[in-house]
């Protein structure tokens, strides 16, 4: 596996044009869109706060079983296209309500950079991750961007159900253990990224790039 840098080119290019993420806002269960708190065009904000303790703008309201949900904005940004036909009627779970574009700072462009560029390990199910206690003891002794691993060592633990699953490297090579993901013991959905690691001969040349666009790019 290796970094294909060509590729990496064209997607700091689409950066540079449009410094932009659409995150779709979706219900995250069943029930009726009884309000829907904004329109298009409007400002809203993700949670602040020093432990993000107080909860976005308030985006829509759900109703379940008699029960009100009031479901907030996670990311700042402008509101696009919002589905006002749904108003008081029965949605699925994971239904598209609007859009959120959010613009993107240098360290968010970086980290969309790297999540296209590295090998990702990625969450198999739906369930708690911590790392393995061998390399959670080397990442903190070493720092990201100095461990290296190989086929065969072991990175997570997977923790679901009350069974702790390990989840070894499957690929070839030696890889340097860049970027994490998530939070121990967080529940992470499955499919989404835990760990990004580059392979160790393209490493300097990923440093270089990051490093131009931290000093060249506002």
């Amino acid at each position: 596996m290796k970094i294909n840098f060509k590729e990496l080119n064209e997607i700091i290019k689409k950066f540079r044009t449009r410094p932009l993420k659409i995150y779709s806002v979706l219900t995250p269960h069943t029930g009726y869109l009884r309000e829907i708190k904004v329109k298009e065009g409007d400002k809203v904000f993700g949670p602040s706060g020093k432990w993000l303790e107080k909860p976005g703008t308030p985006l829509f309201v759900l109703e379940r079983e008699k029960n009100l949900k009031t479901i907030n904005a996670k990311i700042d940004g402008i509101v696009k296209n919002v589905r006002q036909e749904l108003l008081n009627k029965f949605v699925e779970a994971e239904e598209l309500v609007l859009e959120i574009e959010h613009p993107l700072s240098q360290e968010e462009i970086i980290s969309e950079i790297l999540l296209s560029t590295l090998y990702t390990i990625k969450a198999p199910e739906t369930a708690r991750y911590i790392l393995s206690p061998s390399l959670a003891q080397k990442i903190e002794k070493q720092g990201l961007g100095k461990v290296r691993v190989k086929k065969g060592d072991e990175l997570l633990i997977m923790s679901f159900m009350k069974r702790e699953v390990p989840i070894y490297l499957g690929e070839e090579g030696i890889f340097i253990v860049y970027k994490l993901y998530f939070s121990p013991f967080e529940v992470v959905p499955a499919e989404k990224p835990l760990i990004g690691l580059c392979p160790e001969k393209d490493l300097p040349y990923l440093e270089k790039i990051i490093k131009r666009i931290k000093e060249k790019w506002s």
